[in-house]
């Protein structure tokens, strides 16, 4: 029996939202909207502000990584892109060490998505680069339904890559093994439709995955050494990091009844880095091994996330007082 099936039709954008900073920047800036941004470009943003000035320069949305904890700021124009916005782009990179920046449009014109592609590959790793369009969509009388268009995009594995290779131009043997190994498991979270978001795979002993608040994050590492392999929650904030640690410790037991494993609570002072981890005996260097290796890593990257993900979000680290201040030290 055949249905009747409806008819897409391309709103445009100025129909919806008259002024780019009167209406499409609140929109955008919402957090049900950055999060279908964050799903498009594969990061995890946490909003800073709106027209906020970063240094010298002024963006329409500042934003941060929480994995990477580095600046996003967010370019939008609800025309074709120009030559104006493209120099604002090169602007902020040429003023910052680290950052990725966007380019929302309604249409990014073929010029410029090549200036964003070279620029990609031509910049340092820590300088990136994203277009994307803006599309509505809407079927008969229904609301319109906006839809992000990637277009352009760093080039991650050709960077990371030219980072990490030996004299002779190509990955050590190590890094390669490390970088197979990151894939496969990329892959694998997302065959099983994991809640943490896959990054993009690099050469190193660690990945890391976002768990919803700045200066925090879920890792994985290996260790082709001793032959371990290990989850973890990361806490680097050089100011909540040890606050929010001693608090989430208060609800242990069931956090740990919740991830089903045990769990060691490391408060690392010296490295500022408090980290709460599971780690077990594994060699990674057996290929053969891998796939019972991702299927544990990626069953506990869910259960880390779906414990401490909603406790980041209501915890206060203002909250907590060292034993040095409740003793008057």
């Amino acid at each position: 029996m055949n249905r009747p099936l409806g008819t897409l039709t391309n709103v445009d954008p100025r129909d919806i939202w008259p002024d780019e900073a009167q209406d499409f920047t609140p929109w955008l800036a919402s957090d049900e909207n950055l999060d279908r941004l964050a799903h498009t470009i594969g990061l995890d943003l946490e909003l800073e502000g709106t027209e906020e000035n970063v240094g010298p320069f002024s963006a329409d949305i500042l934003c941060r990584d929480t994995v990477d904890d580095q600046m996003v700021l967010i370019e939008n124009q609800l025309t074709l892109t120009d030559h104006g916005h493209l120099g604002q782009l090169l602007t902020y990179a040429a003023g910052l060490d680290a950052v990725t920046i966007i380019w929302i449009a309604r249409q990014v014109r073929n010029p410029h998505r090549a200036a964003l592609d070279w620029l990609n590959s031509v910049t340092e790793e820590n300088i990136s680069f994203f277009g994307i369009e803006i599309e509505l969509w809407q079927i008969g009388d229904s609301r319109p339904a906006p839809k992000f268009n990637l277009v352009s995009k760093p080039n991650d594995w050709s960077k990371t890559v030219s980072r990490a290779t030996g004299r002779d131009g190509e990955l050590t043997q190590t890094k390669k093994l490390q970088l197979d190994y990151w894939t496969t498991l990329s892959e694998r979270l997302g065959e099983r439709g994991s809640h943490v978001q896959p990054r993009t795979p690099r050469p190193q002993h660690w990945t890391n995955y976002a768990v919803g608040r700045s200066g925090c994050q879920l890792t994985a590492r290996v260790n082709t050494r001793d032959q371990r392999v290990a989850v973890q929650l990361a806490l680097k904030d050089k100011n909540e990091a040890e606050p929010l640690f001693h608090l989430l410790k208060q609800d242990r037991d069931a956090i740990s009844e919740e991830i089903g494993v045990a769990l060691n609570w490391l408060p690392k002072p010296d490295k500022k880095v408090c980290v709460v981890q599971h780690e077990w005996d594994a060699d990674p260097t057996d290929r053969d091994a891998w796939p019972r290796q991702h299927s544990r890593i990626g069953e506990l990257l869910d259960a880390f996330h779906q414990a401490f993900a909603p406790r980041l979000k209501r915890l206060d680290a203002s909250e907590w007082e060292s034993p040095d201040v409740e003793e008057g030290v």
